[in-house]
């Protein structure tokens, strides 16, 4: 009979955790601590209360996870800044990483930039924008 207590407040814990950090993975054990608690009602033996437990989450983590990452991913949506990663822009302020400091033009657009490995730009060279971060673009020449 404790072992029913057990199964029912591990559900709870691990649905309570989900819910709190959004991550899809205690959700699933949330589902096995279920499974093995309904076993609990009918006095299955303890071992199969946990193999129940492992086996169902095991299998809704396999199978069930990649297909609910998917529809969750497919709601980002590009925006028009996307389109400058991969272009070629030219310095328009020296990028200093010392300072924070740089500017690019790209399509011609003026943005903040930062060198992607930590070096000073001079003005009028021209680089590779290789992602947004933030509102600063990351180059490399």
């Amino acid at each position: 009979m404790i072992d029913t207590f057990i199964w029912l407040g591990a559900a709870a814990v691990l649905a309570i955790t989900e819910m709190m950090t959004y991550n899809l993975v205690t959700i699933w054990f949330a589902l096995g601590a279920v499974a093995a608690f309904l076993l609990s009602l009918f006095s299955v033996p303890v071992w199969i209360q946990v193999t129940a437990f492992v086996f169902v989450s095991a299998i809704l983590l396999i199978f069930t996870k990649p297909l609910v990452k998917r529809k969750l991913d497919a709601k980002k949506i590009p925006t028009n800044a996307d389109r400058v990663i991969g272009a070629e822009a030219v310095v328009t302020q020296e990028i200093d990483p010392l300072n924070g400091s740089g500017l690019v033009k790209v399509f011609g657009q003026v943005w903040s930039a930062k060198s992607e490995d930590e070096t000073e730009i001079a003005v009028g060279e021209k680089v590779t924008v290789k992602q947004i971060q933030g509102v600063k673009l990351v180059v490399s020449k």
